[in-house]
């Protein structure tokens, strides 16, 4: 089984980016999703190969990234995706502010399901809408939409639902059925659905996972999928996100966005991801043979070191949602972590109210420095303190 292993600590931290530029060196940094691993080689080579043609001006148009990920979603899920369909810009967040600003009127309302990627709070207001939150119901089989929650948001006259499928931070893979009985709810009160799937790709069953815009002609009617390579394949400085529709109405919207929408693309960015959705997909494999490992790992050392913790391995995705209450750090553990244990988790209050007492943690690292945080952290509960 291949694996992609981790740069060393000596090589990451002389990177620029965020994630190795906010702390301290002491530092242990697992907030931001933000991978460790080096670059796919495709990339590598597609970046630089722009580069070295002098080829660094404005994107054309949408037509080879379009191309690339109709196939990648073809192969990877059964998707069938027109090319025609997709348009370009350049991150996921901007992709999303477009296409409320098409689909939800001014002063409207976007519903929310928190905890849920910061963000999310919000992208709405930046469109000129307000938010609504109708928070995840915790059952004993995980974490689940409260659909009869979010038809009662709908019928008082929500315009629109931010979809997060995956669902970050608690890497939730919504079902089929789920995201069928959602449509359906959309279709009845006539609700835009704004999917974000950017972290599909990393779901460790590809098959687990369902594009929303698959399950039924009621989630083509009214849903919009926005996505990119950027957070599998760990490209988001690069800056290329794809809008798809699948109907006369949402063609329209994306139709409707000033034509600056797609002009922002990265001509790198378009490039990086047309070779990770065509050739990336063996170092994707080996890296989530990686994420595995580390996921597991981290169960163990939980149970090992902090087993007061509350932990859901993930279906999708490197980040690990952590339930602090039982440790006993008060509503805020991430600050606890970083001024004790000089580990830089992110915040569950940035998720929502309902991540008081939580934490996510980034473990697409070596399985040393996974073990090295954790470890760090059950020594600050060992030591005495005011906590």
């Amino acid at each position: 089984m291949r694996k992609i292993e981790a740069e060393p600590l000596s090589v990451l931290r002389t990177r620029t980016s965020y994630k190795w530029q906010t702390y301290p060196a002491d530092v242990l940094p697992l907030f931001v999703a933000e991978m460790d691993y080096p670059l796919a080689e495709p990339v590598q080579q597609a970046i630089i190969g722009r580069v070295l043609a002098s080829d660094t001006g404005y994107v054309a148009g949408p037509e080879p990234v379009a191309d690339a990920f109709a196939g990648y979603a073809r192969r990877t899920w059964n998707w069938q995706v027109d090319p025609g369909d997709v348009r370009t810009t350049t991150d996921v967040s901007v992709a999303i502010v477009e296409c409320l600003r098409q689909t939800v009127p001014v002063d409207g309302s976007v519903v929310i399901t928190p905890p849920v990627y910061p963000p999310f709070f919000e992208l709405p207001l930046e469109a000129d809408a307000s938010v609504v939150e109708v928070p995840l119901l915790l059952t004993g089989t995980g974490w689940q939409l409260d659909l009869p929650a979010l038809e009662r948001a709908f019928a008082r006259g929500a315009d629109a639902l931010l979809l997060c499928n995956p669902h970050n931070p608690l890497g939730l893979v919504h079902s089929a059925e789920t995201l069928r009985a959602l449509a359906d709810l959309s279709a009845k009160y006539g609700v835009a659905v704004i999917s974000d799937e950017i972290h599909a790709p990393l779901a460790y069953d590809p098959r687990s996972f369902t594009p929303y815009l698959s399950v039924s002609d009621a989630a083509r009617e009214y849903g919009i999928c926005v996505s990119a390579a950027s957070k599998a394949w760990n490209i988001a400085g690069t800056k290329c996100a794809v809008m798809v529709a699948s109907s006369e109405r949402t063609r329209l919207q994306l139709d409707s966005m000033p034509e600056e929408v797609s002009a922002r693309t990265s001509i790198l960015g378009l490039h990086a991801s047309v070779a990770a959705y065509d050739d990336g997909g063996p170092w994707l494999t080996a890296v989530l043979n990686s994420l595995a490992e580390n996921r597991e790992l981290l169960a163990e050392l939980l149970s090992a070191y902090l087993p007061e913790i509350v932990y859901r391995p993930p279906l999708a995705g490197y980040l690990a949602w952590l339930d602090f209450r039982g440790v006993g750090w008060g509503g805020d553990p991430a600050a606890v972590a970083l001024e004790q244990g000089r580990v830089a988790l992110e915040s569950g209050l940035k998720f929502g109210r309902q991540g008081t007492g939580f934490v996510r943690l980034n473990f697409a690292c070596s399985p040393e420095v996974l073990t090295e945080a954790v470890t760090r952290l059950a020594a600050v509960r060992a030591a005495p303190s005011d906590l």
